[in-house]
C-alpha cells in the first residue's frame, strides 16, 4: 500500500498520495488535445500557436510524474510551467495586425508580444527558484514566500495584459477600422475566445496563488481534488476551446490597399498621412 514518504531534507512533497485514475484520465484527455493541436498546427501553418501545443506536453509529463509518484511519494516532482498564456499574447497581436488597429493599442505593436512573454519567463525563473528552495528544511519559508511573490507578479501581469485587450477592444467599437467592418472577418470570435481562455488561465493562476498562501498545510495542498477542479479542468478547457475557435484565419497583416480607409499614417490615426 503506497504511503507518504518525505525527501531525506524531511520535507514532504506530497501531503496525500496521488490518485492514478485521475492523472490518468487527464494524461489521456490532455495527449488527445495536445496531438489535435500539433495536427491543427502542421496543417494551418501557425507557428505562433506552438507555445500552446507544448504547454500540453508538460501537462501530459505532469500527470504522468503524479502517476509515477503513486508509489513513490518521496521523490521530487519535476516544475512544469504553463506555457499557453504566450500564445494567447501573440493571437492579441494577430488579431490587431489583422484589422489595422495598430492605433488602438496601449503598447506599441511590436512590443505587446515580448513585453508580456519576457514578464512570463522572469515569473517562471522566480517560481522555479522558490520551487528549489523549499525542499531544504532551512529555507522552505524563503522558498515559499518567493514562489508566492512569483505567482503574484504573473497574476498581476496577466491582469495588465486583459486590460490591454479590453482597452483594444473599447477603442476597436469606438472608431471601428475599415478591416474590422469586414463581415467575413472572424476578429471579434477571436477575441471572446481569448477572454475565455484568459479567465480560465487566471482562474489557474489565482488558484495557485491561494494554495502557497495558505501554506504546506493548508486545504488546497492537502486535497487532491482542488487541483483537478481549479488547474485542471480550466487548462483542459482552455485547450479545447483553443482547438474548437482555432485562429488560423488570423492573418498577420492586412494590405492597405484591401481597406483604403485604413491606411496609417506616420501621427498613427486611420486616413491620417503626413
Amino acid at each position: 500500500m503506497s504511503k507518504l514518504v518525505p525527501l531525506k531534507s524531511g520535507y514532504y512533497v506530497w501531503k496525500y498520495v496521488p490518485s492514478i485514475v485521475a492523472a490518468v484520465i487527464f494524461l489521456i484527455l490532455f495527449a488527445s488535445v495536445t496531438v489535435y493541436h500539433f495536427w491543427k498546427m502542421w496543417r494551418s501553418k501557425i507557428r505562433f500557436a506552438l507555445p500552446f501545443a507544448i504547454g500540453g506536453i508538460f501537462q501530459i509529463f505532469g500527470y504522468g510524474a503524479r502517476i509515477g509518484s503513486h508509489n513513490d511519494t518521496g521523490k521530487l516532482m519535476p516544475y512544469c510551467p504553463a506555457l499557453f498564456a504566450a500564445s494567447v499574447y501573440m493571437i492579441l497581436g494577430r488579431i490587431i495586425r489583422s484589422v489595422r488597429g495598430e492605433h488602438h493599442s496601449v503598447l506599441r505593436i511590436t512590443w505587446l508580444t515580448k513585453t508580456f512573454v519576457l514578464c512570463d519567463v522572469l515569473t517562471f525563473i522566480i517560481q522555479a527558484g522558490g520551487s528549489g528552495m523549499m525542499v531544504s528544511s532551512d529555507l522552505t519559508n524563503i522558498g515559499e514566500a518567493i514562489v508566492i511573490a512569483g505567482l503574484a507578479i504573473q497574476v498581476a501581469s496577466f491582469c495588465l495584459f486583459l486590460g490591454t485587450a479590453i482597452i483594444f477592444h473599447t477603442r476597436m467599437r469606438s472608431a471601428p477600422t475599415a478591416a474590422s467592418r469586414d463581415p467575413s472577418h472572424p476578429w471579434r470570435q477571436h477575441l471572446y475566445s481569448l477572454y475565455a481562455i484568459s479567465g480560465l488561465i487566471l482562474v489557474r493562476s489565482i488558484f495557485r496563488v491561494v494554495e502557497y498562501v495558505m501554506g504546506n498545510d493548508g486545504y488546497p495542498l492537502t486535497h487532491e481534488w482542488t487541483l483537478y477542479i481549479f488547474d485542471a479542468v480550466p487548462m483542459f478547457t482552455a485547450m479545447v476551446i483553443f482547438a474548437v475557435w482555432y485562429p488560423s484565419d488570423l492573418k498577420p497583416s492586412i494590405r492597405a490597399l484591401d481597406y483604403p480607409g485604413d491606411e496609417v499614417g506616420e501621427a498613427g490615426f486611420p486616413g491620417q498621412k503626413t
